[in-house]
């Protein structure tokens, strides 16, 4: 999700779209605190890791 979200920041930065770029900010927010949890070795939805 992480990856996913970088690659909407640069592709919406290049074309100018701006939904891109807002989609690309979420899902590399959300990706980090994710990676963020799992690597605590905390629990999150259930899961321990996210990849």
């Amino acid at each position: 999700m992480l990856v996913l979200g970088i690659i909407l920041l640069v592709v919406g930065f290049v074309t100018g779209i701006s939904i891109l770029w807002t989609i690309g900010i979420v899902l590399a927010v959300i990706g980090a605190i994710l990676w963020i949890m799992g690597s605590m070795g905390h629990a999150f939805a259930g899961r321990r890791h996210y990849w």
